[in-house]
């Protein structure tokens, strides 16, 4: 049984991301600092209370005692606003961080990585879908720092041999099939949750703008349901231990869903009409972003599962079981 250690699996992602791991027979070991993740969300699973910036040295013992057989990365900063505000606080996190990380690897001897990365190293693209190899040009540090991780990795790969595989994609949603566990940020910036919980209230919902190139005149974006996403993940983790070489996918819907047609899912998943206010689009907002999904389906032989229908009923029904989160 290959061991994984999961960085940021307490997080939104990774509590599904160690599910996924047992299930398909893997020993999952998270480790996380809590600030973002929810100790509930895995109480089930072993977990290591470090930090990747502060505790090096925890870290190196904790690589030289365990034997892993890999990782999978998802202890990032991800909220692009706030990384335009205060950049010093992702390099540190998401690129210093990450180095520490590498440096215990390679102490002990762990020479595989799945990184969870982001569409969003791209850019505005110069073409839709938007494939593997289109040209990278990130609009924020969050975006900056995800595409450094990959280049570093590059770099690791041709001196240490250590072997990757990045996964970029742009917005995960969605819950567990039976509400047990689901989305849940401190700062929730995210559209689908945002609609949902102000739905469920009774509250306006504010979208910005409705007269972008797009055929419903709001704006699309790439959506995947967080259960397909952690599974592209585990595959990806399975074919490095196969002796893969290293390699770069997205993973997405491959077409993109509209703000009116998440709308109008929420709308019928709710049973209810919804209070919507159509405000100024923001200046530097795309028409359109959402991925090629070629790549992934030939070399994972990964398709998803789900759709937007999945993603919203799912999250609806951990945002009624759960109003208040995992609580604080």
């Amino acid at each position: 049984m290959a061991k994984i250690l999961v960085t940021g699996g307490a997080g939104y992602i990774g509590s599904f991301m160690v599910r996924e791991l047992q299930k398909k027979g893997f020993e999952p070991v998270i480790l996380d600092n809590l600030s973002q993740g929810h100790e509930e969300a895995v109480k089930d699973f072993r977990l290591e209370k470090i930090d990747l910036v502060t505790d090096k040295e925890k870290l190196d013992a904790l690589f030289t005692s365990a034997k892993f057989d890999g990782v999978i990365h998802m202890a990032s900063l991800i909220q692009m606003g706030e990384s335009y505000k205060d950049p010093a606080k992702y390099y540190m996190n998401n690129v210093y961080g990450f180095l520490n990380l590498l440096d215990s690897m390679r102490k002990g001897s762990v020479g595989k990585i799945i990184i969870s990365s982001s569409a969003g190293v791209y850019g505005n693209p110069t073409r839709l879908p938007i494939e593997e190899d289109d040209p990278k040009n990130p609009l924020n540090p969050y975006g900056e720092t995800k595409y450094m991780l990959e280049r570093i990795l590059e770099d690791y790969d041709a001196a240490y041999g250590t072997k990757f595989i990045s996964i970029r994609y742009f917005n995960a949603a969605g819950a567990s099939l039976d509400g047990s566990i689901g989305e849940d940020h401190i700062d929730e910036s995210h559209l689908i949750p945002n609609i949902i919980k102000k739905a469920l209230k009774g509250e306006e919902i504010e979208i910005f703008g409705d007269s972008y190139n797009t055929p419903d005149g709001t704006n699309i974006r790439d959506y995947v349901h967080v259960l397909d996403l952690v599974e592209a993940h585990s595959t990806a983790m399975q074919k490095l231990l196969d002796g893969e070489q290293s390699d770069i996918y997205n993973a997405g819907s491959g077409k993109g869903y509209s703000n009116k047609e998440i709308l109008e899912t929420v709308k019928t998943a709710i049973g209810a009409d919804l209070k919507i206010k159509y405000g100024e689009r923001r200046p530097g907002d795309a028409d359109a972003l959402y991925a090629s999904i070629e790549k992934i389906k030939t070399g994972l032989s990964w398709t998803p599962k789900y759709g937007l229908k999945e993603i919203v009923e799912t999250a609806l029904a951990w945002h009624k079981s759960h109003p208040q989160g995992y609580g604080r």
